[in-house]
C-alpha cells in the first residue's frame, strides 16, 4: 500500500531485465502502476533515466515520508518506469569495471547509453502495445535522453529534462581532474559533502533531513556489492560521461543539437545546483527552436538532488502538470 497526502492507491511493481542492443548486456527496468490496470494510453506512460553517478531506483523510487517520485506519478494513473543504464545499479556492468580502472579507457559513453534507452523504450512500447511514451532524464541523463529524442521524435509524446546539460566553460564536480580510467569510485564519506556543496551550513539540516540522507546512502551503495568490499567502501561509476564532458561540453561542442527535438519539452532546475548551474538551462532553452512548445521551471532552495529534498514536491508537481496537460496553442 502506497500512501502520500490524502491519496491512497495500491500500486503494482514489476521488475525486468531487458536485453540491450549489445550481446551480453542486460538492463534493469523497474515498473510501477495502479494495481488492476494494464492498459495505458501513450500519454500516460513515462520512462525515467538517471544521471552520471547514481542508479535510477534510489533516485526515483526511494520512499521518503512514505512516497517516492515513481509512486507519485503512478498514483496519477501512470505506467511509470525507471532504467539503470549499463554499468549502474542492477544492470550488467561492462567487463572493464571488474578490472583495475586504469587498465581501460572510460566506459559507457553517451552514445552507448542512448542505445540502452532505445532498448528500454522499445521494450515498453511492445509491452503496452503503443507507439509513443514520455521520457525524463536527469543531469547526464538529459544528454542521453536528449540525444535519443533527436533520433526518435516519432516515439515520444513529451520530453522532461531535469538539470539539463549544455556546453560550458567550467568543469563539473563529477570530473576528478586527473587522467580517466574506465570508472571512478565514489566513497560514502564524500557523497553527502558533494550533495550539499553550495548550501549554507545553517540550511543543510532542513533541506536534507538526516534520516532521508541515510536511507538514500544505504540504498544507493548497496547497489554495488563489489564496491562495498573495497577499502574504503565505495560505489563504482562509469567514466564515459566525464570523457564526453571533456571532449564535447567543455569544448563548446554539444553531443547533439536540441534544435532537432520536435516534441514538447519541459526544463526543470533547482536554485543551488552547482553541478549544472541555471545559466546552462537558460542557454539550452534558447536552442529548442523546433519544439512545439517549451517551458522552464526553477525550484527555489534545492540542489542537483532536489528530488530527494524538502522541496521535492514542487518538482514533482511541475513535472506532473506538464505531463498531464493537453496543451493546444490559441489561434
Amino acid at each position: 500500500m502506497i500512501q502520500g497526502g490524502a491519496a491512497r492507491v495500491e500500486l503494482t511493481m514489476n521488475e525486468f531485465m531487458v536485453p540491450a542492443q549489445d550481446a551480453g548486456i542486460a538492463l534493469y527496468l523497474r515498473n510501477k502502476h495502479p494495481r488492476g490496470t494494464e492498459n495505458f494510453e501513450s500519454t500516460k506512460i513515462l520512462l525515467m533515466v538517471h544521471g552520471a553517478t547514481y542508479p535510477a531506483s534510489t533516485s526515483y523510487d526511494l520512499a521518503l515520508n512514505g512516497v517516492s517520485w515513481m509512486d507519485h506519478v503512478a498514483r496519477q494513473g501512470y505506467d511509470v518506469y525507471c532504467l539503470d543504464l549499463r554499468g549502474f545499479g542492477r544492470s550488467t556492468r561492462p567487463p572493464e569495471m571488474s578490472q583495475p580502472a586504469a587498465d581501460n579507457p572510460p566506459v559507457v559513453r553517451t552514445e552507448t547509453a542512448a542505445r540502452d534507452v532505445a532498448a528500454a523504450v522499445d521494450f515498453i512500447l511492445a509491452r503496452r502495445g503503443v507507439a509513443k511514451l514520455n521520457l525524463l532524464g536527469w543531469s547526464w541523463g538529459t544528454a542521453v535522453t536528449g540525444l535519443y529524442a533527436t533520433r526518435h521524435n516519432d516515439k515520444l509524446e513529451k520530453l522532461v529534462l531535469y538539470a539539463p546539460a549544455w556546453v560550458r566553460t567550467v568543469t563539473s564536480p563529477v570530473d576528478p581532474g586527473s587522467k580517466l580510467g574506465a570508472y571512478r569510485i565514489v566513497e560514502r564519506a564524500s557523497a553527502k559533502k558533494r550533495w550539499l556543496n553550495g548550501v549554507a551550513e545553517a540550511q543543510q539540516a532542513s533541506l536534507l533531513p538526516a534520516a532521508w540522507y541515510q536511507a538514500w546512502e544505504d540504498a544507493t551503495f548497496a547497489t554495488d556489492p563489489v564496491g562495498a568490499t573495497l577499502t574504503p567502501p565505495g560505489l563504482r561509476a562509469p567514466n564515459g560521461s566525464v570523457q564526453d564532458l571533456r571532449e564535447y561540453w567543455l569544448s563548446g561542442r554539444p553531443v547533439y543539437e536540441p534544435s532537432e527535438i520536435r516534441v514538447p519539452v519541459l526544463l526543470t532546475h533547482a536554485e543551488w545546483d552547482v553541478d549544472l548551474p541555471s545559466a546552462l538551462m537558460h542557454a539550452y532553452f534558447a536552442q529548442l527552436v523546433n519544439a512545439p512548445y517549451r517551458r522552464s521551471v526553477e525550484i527555489g532552495e534545492g540542489t542537483h538532488m532536489v528530488m530527494l529534498e524538502k522541496n521535492r514536491m514542487q518538482l514533482f508537481q511541475a513535472v506532473q502538470q506538464f505531463l498531464d496537460e493537453r496543451y493546444t496553442p490559441e489561434s
